[in-house]
């Protein structure tokens, strides 16, 4: 399952650089799927949707730090543990109930990004 950022973030930036899949933006960030990935143009998702790569997409959070569930693999083939949750100072990085995973699938996302 992916990631999330509660409310109780303090915008420290601790979680930012320690993500490998630049899955982490700032608040009121635009983000995209290309963004240090392997990822262009026209891509179809793990979960079968069809989306522009490059293309921006509107911030999730406006207020707090945010995690892109489709690019968050809970640092599966790179740590251990999610490195977000291991540095956050407030605890605020928890599994997020709505984008459940197996470990197989996160993996499977892991290599999608990457052009593995």
């Amino acid at each position: 399952m992916a990631i999330i950022i509660t409310d109780e973030c303090i915008n420290c930036d601790a979680c930012i650089s320690e993500c490998p899949n630049n899955a982490i933006y700032e608040p009121d960030q635009e983000w995209s799927y290309s963004d240090e990935t392997a990822l262009a143009g026209i891509v179809q998702t793990p979960g079968g949707k069809e989306v522009d790569a490059d293309g921006e997409n509107d911030p999730i959070s406006d207020e707090f730090y945010f995690i892109v569930p489709d690019k968050c693999t809970e640092c599966k083939g790179f740590h251990d543990e999610p490195q977000c949750a291991s540095v956050c100072p407030v605890d605020c990085c928890i599994p997020d109930e709505n984008h459940v995973e197996s470990e197989e699938q996160l993996l499977g996302k892991k290599a999608w990004l990457h052009g593995e």
